[in-house]
């Protein structure tokens, strides 16, 4: 590449990389928004974060057609590549994590108010503060190419798991307890594999911000430690 060239390729790199975090900045206040309608029966802040995902999609959008101009331009090899590549990964899983606060935010409308004792969604909130822990640390190893942090975070996706596990049979006491409570918690258990999801695309931006550091994906295999059978619950959250 001539000077100029070079100084234009930094330039495109530097785009996306911000892109990526104002992306992450918007995906991260969309969780935060989601669980505090939920925890607050908010449902007008809860209709904001539905309207606010648009917000999401259309710097996605923006960011893989930076990315493939930049590839066409540019034709970047090795730690180049990996750096386009990388953003295009991070879009698509700041995108889903948009998504699935989405889906938080319309069960809260779909509630229309009624909620039952606060003691209920205590486990959802534990939850959604690791969840956005692992957030932000993540965001904060992309843009430093902290492969550290990256790799604390790969490996805490099994706590959140964890809860999750236990979060499920909590609601279930509860619904066995009172009937009246099982409307609710069904919602809640929708929450809290929106959750546990979301961990799952921290984990993968974790991978990819390997990836772009070492130039390969992590040897290991992925520690997981969601032990319930959510299999229904994730399918019928997809719709």
């Amino acid at each position: 590449m001539t000077d100029h060239t070079m100084k234009a390729f930094d330039t495109d790199l530097q785009d996306l990389s911000r892109m990526v975090a104002e992306m992450g900045g918007l995906a991260e206040k969309q969780v935060a928004d989601a669980v505090d309608a939920l925890a607050k029966r908010d449902t007008t802040l809860a209709q904001r974060v539905t309207a606010a995902d648009a917000n999401i999609d259309a710097l996605q959008r923006e960011i893989e057609e930076k990315s493939v101009l930049t590839i066409a331009r540019r034709q970047p090899m090795a730690v180049d590549l990996r750096e386009v590549v990388g953003a295009l990964r991070l879009a698509n899983d700041l995108e889903r994590i948009g998504d699935l606060a989405k889906n938080i935010a319309k069960r809260v409308i779909a509630l229309n108010g009624e909620f039952p004792p606060p003691k209920l969604i205590r486990g959802v909130d534990h939850m959604s503060d690791l969840l956005l822990g692992q957030l932000k640390t993540v965001l904060d190893a992309y843009a430093r190419r902290d492969i550290t942090k990256a790799m604390a975070v790969w490996r805490g996706d099994e706590e959140i798991d964890a809860v999750c596990t236990s979060v499920f049979r909590e609601l279930l006491t509860y619904m066995m307890e009172d009937p009246r409570n099982i409307t609710f918690c069904i919602h809640l258990l929708f929450c809290a594999k929106n959750i546990e999801r979301m961990g799952d695309h921290a984990t993968n931006i974790a991978e990819t911000v390997h990836y772009i550091i070492e130039g390969r994906p992590i040897a290991d295999q992925r520690p997981k430690g969601d032990t319930t059978s959510f299999s229904a619950l994730r399918a019928a959250g997809d719709k």
